[in-house]
């Protein structure tokens, strides 16, 4: 796959892809829950097709999300915002099926847009469990003061009158037993306004389809909502739908030494794999090996002018030299969302594999009409 592909490009292996979304199946069959694709952390929407056989649609976060998911996936559409302009509410009550406020204030503010739509569009509140079990501070929405979800203490005294339902999201690549505790916490303090309610979302964060995720007791879990409240259950995993799914095709450009080798590639962690320098996180390379592991060492950087552009140190069997092929693994959630073409650097191929046939297809590429359009 690495030699068919152009460079940079991400390629996302169809038939993976498949596999994940199998398992997401055998959930909502045994369970009645409904899994949606968070666009947040992977919105190829040429493989949308293939998602919604099995998915029943997806969650955005902004007007322009939702209207992807309508045009494209054209299922149901689920919006959330930390906060919404008036234009946006009145966007999103035409593209969604479900919109959840991050505050009493910005619900009771678009009442009269809202109320209006009343039958078509389902309202709901985000709310905070307060109950962290985020590894990682910056993505942890209950971190001590956080802006995401309404704490209990806040629904003192306020109507839930058009609310029908409840939302929480306080996970991040992590297996079932995070989503028990939480879930645990948020029964404790708002199960009282479950009955009544026509649906809970369980939010995001849930690595379902990594080995080791325990399958049947998130069912138990769904089916413990469904069967005590009368809820429907919704999921909104986004990494779950694209594990393993996709690499990162790259060329080694140039080999420098300052103290050490430093081999110069086609692709930039600022660039095209900013959660390295935001998270931070080393991601895997085919044949590649922690440093001192193998007999070459090298850090690996990228070709852009911020300085810090070092996707991090790793050895190999055989020297590197210009040409060669780098292939950085598990790279289709939260990598072609959050690109950008800072320095004119070439934004990577978007490609697709079908293993069956070993069809590889270049799906979209990139010019300095895309660079240029960006910028006035």
């Amino acid at each position: 796959m690495t030699r068919l592909a152009p460079s940079p490009a991400y390629v996302v292996d169809l038939g993976r892809l498949r596999h994940n979304l199998a398992i997401l199946d055998e959930v909502q069959r045994r369970s009645g829950a409904k899994i949606l694709l968070a666009l947040k952390a992977f919105a190829m929407w040429s493989t949308f097709p293939i998602i919604a056989e099995t998915l029943h649609g997806v969650c955005a976060s902004s007007p322009w999300e939702a209207r992807l998911g309508r045009e494209e996936f054209g299922r149901e559409v689920h919006s959330f915002s930390a906060a919404f302009k008036e234009s946006d509410v009145v966007e999103l009550l035409e593209t969604s099926n479900h919109l959840v406020f991050n505050s009493f204030n910005q619900l009771e503010r678009f009442r009269p847009e809202w109320e209006k739509a009343a039958g078509r569009v389902s309202v709901g509140l985000r709310v905070n469990p307060e109950w962290s079990e985020g590894h990682t501070p910056i993505y942890d929405p209950c971190a001590p003061k956080s802006r995401l979800g309404i704490p209990r203490a806040e629904f003192e005294g306020r109507s839930l009158q058009g609310v029908e339902g409840l939302h929480f999201h306080t996970l991040c690549e992590q297996l079932f037993e995070p989503l028990e505790r939480t879930a645990r916490a948020f029964e404790e303090k708002f199960g009282a306004f479950l009955p009544g309610m026509k649906w809970l979302n369980l939010g995001g964060g849930h690595h379902i389809t990594r080995e080791g995720y325990d399958i049947d007791a998130l069912v138990e879990l769904v089916l413990h909502f469904r069967n005590k409240y009368g809820v429907e259950v919704y999921l909104e995993p986004g990494e779950a739908i694209a594990i393993g799914t996709g690499i990162l095709v790259s060329e080694v450009l140039d080999v420098v030494h300052n103290v050490v080798d430093i081999a110069i590639l086609d692709v930039s962690a600022t660039c095209h794999m900013p959660d390295i320098l935001e998270m931070p996180y080393r991601p895997e390379i085919a044949s590649g090996f922690d440093a001192g592991a193998k007999p070459y060492d090298y850090r690996l950087g990228g070709p852009s002018c911020l300085a810090g552009d070092v996707i991090g140190d790793w050895s190999f069997e055989k020297p590197l030299e210009p040409g060669d092929r780098l292939a950085f693994l598990d790279m289709s959630h939260y990598t072609m969302v959050k690109t950008t073409t800072f320095n004119g650097i070439q934004h990577p191929h978007l490609c697709t594999f079908e293993p069956e046939t070993w069809e590889l297809k270049v799906v979209r590429s990139f010019g300095y009409p895309d660079f240029r359009s960006r910028l006035s």
